[in-house]
């Protein structure tokens, strides 16, 4: 749960990065309309344990008698049910919620400040074309569509004015992005070029398969390209794949994360993995958690599948709930292991920390807390890895020769 811009509490949103971002820019247009009263529940619906989570944001900003008004995935997927909570004024669809309109502010509206003033998230890419038999989230989103190049590359420059020093591409398809012969790719290397002044370039998860080759020069070649790739995996057996109506297999996951790391041998991946998807053997577990060491993951989401109404998963044979959270913790055990080992490659080396408090994060998005009073949000500099705490939290001091 995450309040964004004005009143900390003011707007909640759960989920992924984009919701945080248009959390973020509602809060925005609420303030710029001069409403300080409403409470805006941002819903996600990836999972129900993501829509419990919002129906308590709703409970709690309803006991302190503030009228609320809920938007997100979860409320454009099933409005009537969101609308029937006790409380709730209105909803918002998603096709809405970035409607100044909506909210009482004046169109056109500038866009939100970078989230912390030092990262910022764009919005590259909207929606989804594809049909994962698990996934409701094109039914809340809808079809894919790809923010204009030059609309992402002056988002991304207004985010270096108001102080961000990385900025974040974001998308529920993000691989997905097009404008007429160009791909992400394309996209990334026209973004580092058009904005000199932009530090750090991040993305968000991406699909490995539909990387094009241009993303892969970019990454070998860019070096304000972060190091760092989050994949959408989900799983690391064929048939359980083939059940989810991916459209990769193990091999092109290890194949992928292979002809990367050729590229960029420093890279660090993470991954979006479900435990405990229908029909799911042990033995099929097994490949998903054997996948974490073979390819080398390091940051992992893992979900416990949770049966989402209307998709096809959810009439498939279902593994039981007590099979499903084991199998999820198991997952996110290897997950700590990973990132601890990570972290233990990191001592003594010098790293480049971006700081949002004392805390931050290094060019492969591992968190670490420096030593020494505390920077201003937003200072990017070089930093010596000095310790590692249980979680891989990396400990840090200042390197010599200070700010990068």
């Amino acid at each position: 749960m995450t309040g964004q811009d004005g009143d900390p509490g003011q707007v909640r949103s759960f989920g992924c990065r984009l919701n945080l971002a248009e959390g973020a820019r509602i809060g925005a247009m609420l303030q710029a309309a001069g409403d300080r009263n409403t409470r805006v529940v941002n819903s996600c619906a990836v999972t129900a344990e993501a829509e419990a989570d919002g129906r308590r944001a709703v409970r709690a900003a309803v006991a302190i008698g503030a009228p609320v008004v809920v938007t997100g995935c979860g409320a454009s997927i099933a409005p009537a049910a969101w609308a029937a909570l006790p409380g709730v004024a209105r909803i918002v669809p998603n096709a809405a919620k970035l409607d100044p309109a909506s909210w009482g502010a004046r169109a056109p509206f500038a866009a939100a400040p970078p989230l912390h003033r030092t990262r910022a998230v764009i919005e590259a890419q909207g929606g989804c074309d594809h049909a994962c038999t698990f996934c409701v989230i094109p039914i809340g989103r809808g079809a894919s569509r790809s923010t204009r190049l030059a609309e992402v590359i002056a988002g991304a420059r207004a985010a270096v004015e108001a102080g961000a020093r990385e900025v974040v591409l974001s998308g529920v398809d993000l691989t997905a992005w097009r404008e007429d012969e160009l791909a992400l790719g394309d996209l990334v290397r026209t973004v580092l070029r058009r904005v000199p002044d932009l530090p750090r370039l991040r993305l968000s998860s991406i699909d490995v398969a539909e990387v094009d080759p241009a993303l892969l020069a970019a990454l070998a070649e860019e070096p304000r390209l972060m190091p760092h790739l989050h994949l959408s995996l989900q799983a690391g057996d064929d048939l359980i794949l083939k059940r989810m109506k991916r459209r990769h297999l193990r091999a092109d996951a290890l194949g992928f994360v292979a002809a990367a790391r050729r590229r960029r041998p420093d890279l660090v991946f993470g991954a979006d993995l479900i435990a405990g998807f229908p029909t799911e053997t042990e033995a099929a577990f097994a490949g998903t958690l054997s996948l974490v060491e073979e390819a080398g993951l390091t940051w992992l989401h893992v979900f416990a599948y949770s049966p989402r109404p209307g998709t096809p998963a959810a009439r498939m044979p279902q593994v039981p709930d007590a099979a499903r959270r084991e199998r999820a913790a198991r997952l996110r055990a290897a997950g700590a292991m990973a990132a601890r080992r990570f972290a233990a490659t990191q001592l003594g080396r010098t790293v480049q920390f971006l700081s949002e408090t004392r805390a931050g994060h290094t060019e492969h998005f591992a968190r670490l807390e420096l030593a020494g009073p505390a920077p201003a949000a937003g200072t990017l500099m070089a930093v010596r890895v000095t310790g590692v705490r249980d979680n891989a939290t990396l400990l840090g001091e200042a390197a010599a020769g200070g700010a990068c």
